[in-house]
């Protein structure tokens, strides 16, 4: 495997593949993990894929502290009265808050502040880690061709080009990405929307001085620039996002902004440019592509980086699959029209968060903050968008007739509908249910009476590694909903039923991606 860009969603790709034990070469054309905050908030979706991952805790051992409110504030000055506050919980407050329910509409992990500079180095440090993962820094793509056995690189780490060979190339290198433009993968949509100015200002003493309230995100309602002022991890630094003149005025803007004399310096500035756009494919041949280089949103509703880690998680397993050979050609022909719906989506979602946003900005007094308090809900209570995804129409999920629970919807309403995801439930021993998952497929017994021998040694058959968990759970088999539930490895809902299915050895060639292709051949090993 070559995955090329080492961002959060090339490594989290990296991670997720080298925990399988696939070989993988990962390279990076910037000679270090990047310097600048750009995302910053890692939602509860992300949080249980790394949980999966084993990674949860370490991640948030790097980033916000677990007791810091995460609230939202619209304001004329951080010196100021807030026109608008809108309290979030912290990491702490919403664990205590997922201890307390248990009927399944809250994810199993809350969100993450952790500003992009402090993850990247933190996921590569891990994947470094793997000895089936190589990690070059400084490495650049330059161009690749396809035959039908893979896919040879010409790459270049500063020594000359050198040739590089692998079974299958995974563009995670970001909205300029070289593996898109030689795939010959357009983006469509609306790019170049506006331009802004980020700044990252080292302000220790800020955080403990703000007068009304610690929060996450400080909206400064000073028209028309309308400074965005945000917390990072260390909370000693910040960003400020405005439509500024030059670089220089992000400082005085900053210092407007705060309201009081505080000492602070000016570490970077870069200008930024907003696009709504998805590519056309996700994958040409043996070259797919994820992450930003398959779309671009806007950070409003932090989408971008976490619908990227879904690409990647969603790839990982059927990559996996495919190469240990007990998955057919139907796993990764299932990749596009499973993830390029969903970023669709997302970019809907971001481009209806930003519309919000312009529909405040352009109000005045007490009509700005009226809009401000119903529009900002709209960025931040998306738990729907965020975690509520379906892969409707997958070629791997078998179908269900019936009306399928609003896929869009910001509010998340938990479902075992096939393509969705698993919600979380708490068993009677207080352990996950989640944890309790293998690292294939898992089918969970509920109740009832059902032989699922049948299902059970097709899945199997096709070489697929399968889990069978009887759960005599009442909180479980309540919120599932039926006696039957088979689980992906990406903890989607592959089938679900209340017996043992008739036609067995008919979802297990769908779900394993054999459907409409030769019978599996013997399972293999994972391989470059």
């Amino acid at each position: 495997m070559l995955i090329v860009g080492a961002g959060p969603v090339g490594l989290t790709l990296a991670l997720d593949l080298g925990q399988r034990g696939v070989r993988c070469t990962l390279v990076e054309r910037n000679p270090t993990s990047i310097q600048l905050p750009k995302m910053e908030r890692c939602n509860g979706r992300t949080m249980e894929i790394y949980r999966r991952l084993g990674i949860a805790e370490t991640v948030r051992a790097a980033g916000l502290p677990r007791e810091a409110p995460m609230d939202v504030f619209l304001t004329t000055s951080l010196a100021d009265p807030p026109l608008v506050h809108l309290p979030y919980p912290s990491v702490a407050d919403a664990r205590a808050d997922i201890a307390a329910h248990n009927d399944g509409t809250r994810l199993l992990e809350p969100y993450q502040l952790i500003s992009q500079y402090t993850l990247e180095p933190l996921l590569r440090s891990l994947v470094e880690r793997l000895p089936s993962v190589d990690v070059r820094f400084g490495c650049e793509l330059l161009a690749y061709t396809q035959n039908s056995d893979g896919v040879v690189a010409s790459i270049d780490s500063g020594k000359g080009p050198t040739t590089l060979q692998a079974s299958y190339l995974v563009g995670c290198d970001g909205g300029s990405s070289t593996v898109r433009k030689q795939a010959g993968i357009q983006l469509h949509g609306r790019g170049g929307i506006r331009t802004l100015r980020q700044a990252l200002f080292y302000c220790p003493d800020l955080y403990e001085r703000l007068p009304f309230g610690k929060g996450r995100h400080y909206h400064i309602a000073r028209p028309p620039l309308f400074p965005f002022i945000i917390l990072q991890d260390s909370t000693r630094h910040w960003t400020l996002h405005a439509a500024a003149a030059s670089d220089a005025e992000l400082a005085r803007i900053f210092a407007a902004s705060l309201g009081m004399p505080l000492p602070f310096d000016v570490l970077s500035v870069n200008e930024w440019t907003q696009h709504l756009l998805c590519a056309d494919r996700y994958r040409d041949g043996r070259a797919f592509i994820a992450g930003d280089a398959a779309h671009l949103v806007i950070p409003t509703g932090g989408l971008g980086m976490n619908t990227g880690v879904g690409d990647a998680v969603d790839l990982a397993w059927k990559l996996a699959g495919t190469l240990a050979g007990w998955g057919g050609p139907g796993l990764l022909e299932s990749y596009e029209p499973e993830r390029r719906p969903i970023g669709l989506r997302n970019i809907k979602a971001s481009g209806a968060a930003m519309a919000g946003r312009d529909s405040w900005r352009a109000a005045r007094g007490a009509e700005m903050a009226r809009l401000f308090d119903a529009e900002q809900r709209k960025v931040t209570e998306i738990q729907g968008i965020e975690a509520g995804y379906q892969y409707v129409d997958s070629p791997i999920i078998w179908p269900e007739d019936g009306e399928r629970p609003d896929p869009d919807a910001a509010r998340y309403t938990p479902t075992t509908w096939p393509g969705a995801r698993l919600p979380h439930v708490w068993l009677e021993d207080g352990t996950a249910l989640h944890d309790r998952l293998g690292v294939g497929y898992t089918l969970l017994r509920l109740g009832g009476t059902s032989d699922t021998w049948g299902l059970e040694n097709a899945v199997r058959q096709t070489g697929a590694p399968l889990d069978v968990l009887e759960i005599g759970d009442r909180a479980a088999r309540e919120v599932y909903g039926c006696d039957l539930v088979l689980v992906r490895p990406d903890l989607h809902v592959a089938w679900r039923g209340n017996s043992a299915p008739a036609e067995a050895e008919a979802i297990a060639s769908r779900v394993t991606g054999w459907e409409g292709h030769r019978p599996p051949l013997p399972r293999g090993e994972g391989e470059a």
